[in-house]
């Protein structure tokens, strides 16, 4: 059984960082991908960042040039580092792994940037 857990989230200002991790109960080697998602209030769950294989990039557009996920075999982490956040930021940020057709989840962190 895969276990992610995420932490990191908070209440940033605009303009501010934040950076979230999630940490695997096991071997990260096998996934195929791991990535964050986000969802708003009222929105549904969107892709904010993938790494594949464990060298390609994928970013959704409204992130380009601010977030940056890594990816750490030898601790079993993947990482989001958010800079120049917006409000428009705000969602809970979940972990994500996918490991042949099986895809994990974490519980979700709170991401609010707000003055």
């Amino acid at each position: 059984q895969v276990q992610l857990v995420e932490s990191g989230g908070g209440l940033v200002q605009p303009g501010g960082s934040l950076r979230l991790s999630c940490a695997a109960s096991g071997s990260i080697f096998s996934f195929n991908a791991m990535g964050w998602y986000r969802q708003a209030p009222g929105k549904q769950r969107e892709l904010v960042a993938v790494i594949i294989s464990g060298a390609l990039t994928k970013y959704a557009d409204s992130v380009k040039g601010r977030f940056t996920i890594s990816r750490d075999n030898a601790v079993n982490k993947v990482s989001l580092q958010m800079s120049s956040l917006k409000p428009e930021d705000t969602a809970v940020y979940y972990c994500n792994a996918v490991r042949g057709g099986t895809i994990h989840w974490g519980q979700g962190t709170q991401v609010t940037v707000s003055s």
